[in-house]
């Protein structure tokens, strides 16, 4: 049973994440890479079941460990530290922050395949990638509730699998098993089930930067179930790598 998550790296997702975990009865150690200290707003907002460490430090103090870094830093990630840990991989490919990487680039690899390479001593499991951070934290709902929404996971260890389930679960979100992490393609940017599930429309068009924004946060997410989630999953089409369709 999860009790303390790992957080390496606290931007959006991250920082949801951390907030969903404390409302959950998790403790959280929280990291990025510019220290400790520059965390310690987040961590007094969040209270006294979070502190702040380095990336090694919250890899070792986690029982489950979410790595949440833009993906051109997957080679940081302290792959020691993170031996023998189940690893969360909410990264995507986005080729226009994260520059051109050749293997996912000619489908060799997905990302997540990419990461686990790295960290060959652990176990990655895909989640938390397909859903913008707001609807992450906002939509969260608790067991048997009508509204309540699924996330796709995808990981080779079963086991590995079936204790991140257990952690969505307590943070407030079913599981839709796509396979193994050379599955975790369904769930890119450009699949079918990627973040335009979770609003009830796309925004309107012609819109600025602040007026989309004030869109974004204002627009409520609609319920996902598993069994819509599936039927995307399943209707997904394997297209170039970041999110561009053939």
């Amino acid at each position: 049973m999860t009790k303390t998550l790992g957080l390496i790296g606290t931007g959006m997702i991250g920082s949801a994440l951390a907030r969903l975990a404390v409302a959950a009865g998790l403790d959280v150690v929280l990291s990025n890479s510019r220290g400790p200290d520059t965390l310690a707003g987040l961590v007094t907002e969040l209270g006294a079941q979070a502190r702040a460490a380095t990336p090694a430090e919250a890899a070792e103090a986690g029982d489950l460990v979410v790595a949440t870094v833009p993906l051109r830093a997957y080679d940081r990630l302290p792959a020691a530290a993170l031996a023998g840990r189940t690893v969360i991989d909410t990264m995507n490919y986005y080729p226009e922050r994260d520059g051109r990487i050749a293997e996912l680039d000619a489908g060799e690899l997905t990302s997540s395949a990419l990461v686990q390479r790295h960290l060959a001593g652990s176990r990655v499991v895909k989640a938390f990638n397909n859903i913008d951070f707001h609807r992450l934290f906002t939509h969260a709902r608790p067991a048997g509730a009508p509204d309540r929404s699924a996330l796709p996971v995808a990981g080779d260890d079963p086991a590995a699998k079936a204790d991140v389930a257990a952690l969505l679960d307590a943070l407030g979100y079913d599981t839709v098993d796509t396979g193994t992490l050379a599955e975790s393609w369904r769930s890119e940017p450009g699949t079918p089930v990627y973040v335009q599930p979770y609003f009830p429309a796309r925004p309107p068009e012609g819109l600025g930067g602040e007026e989309a924004y004030r869109w974004f946060l204002e627009t409520p997410g609609v319920a996902v179930p598993a069994g819509r989630v599936r039927a995307l999953i399943d209707d997904a089409v394997r297209g170039s790598a970041g999110g561009r369709l053939p």
